[in-house]
């Protein structure tokens, strides 16, 4: 994954304006190029991630912390869909939670178990779930944020 590829820079500028947008929030503080954004969001200490909107959502964007969290590289987590980032027994959950985002906007103080790549289960806390749409107002998929998580 080239860090500053067309794609890393417009999404991250997508993700942070539909933050802003949806949750009156900013991710980041500060003014930054776009390049700037997008190093910065994928380097940042919080999680962030973002799927598409395929009948099975795919991952299409994970920085540097939720690779580490998940165990698991940028080819292997925008290949994965979503629902698989979370157990069996807590995807009807999490499906519940994706819909009642999709409904409201964004959810906020959402925690949820998930499991890494290698089993390893954890739950997040607070996380930050909002629905991504570009200039023109078309939804493009779901992202979420958080900074906290408890390795179970």
């Amino acid at each position: 994954m080239t860090l500053l590829s067309n794609f890393i820079i417009q999404h991250s500028l997508l993700l942070a304006d539909s933050f802003k947008q949806v949750t009156g929030q900013v991710l980041l503080e500060g003014s930054f190029t776009p390049e700037e954004l997008a190093q910065k969001l994928y380097q940042a200490t919080f999680v962030l991630l973002s799927h598409g909107t395929q009948p099975d959502p795919i991952f299409n964007y994970a920085n540097q912390t939720a690779q580490q969290l998940w165990e698991m590289p940028w080819d292997d987590f925008t290949q994965l869909p979503s629902r698989l980032s979370a157990e069996p027994v807590a995807v009807a959950e999490r499906q519940a939670m994706l819909e009642e985002a999709k409904q409201k906007g964004f959810i906020s103080n959402y925690n949820g178990v998930r499991i890494s790549s290698t089993s390893q289960r954890f739950i997040i806390k607070k996380a930050i779930l909002w629905n991504i749409y570009d200039t023109n107002g078309t939804y493009q998929g779901q992202a979420a944020t958080f900074k906290e998580w408890e390795f179970l």
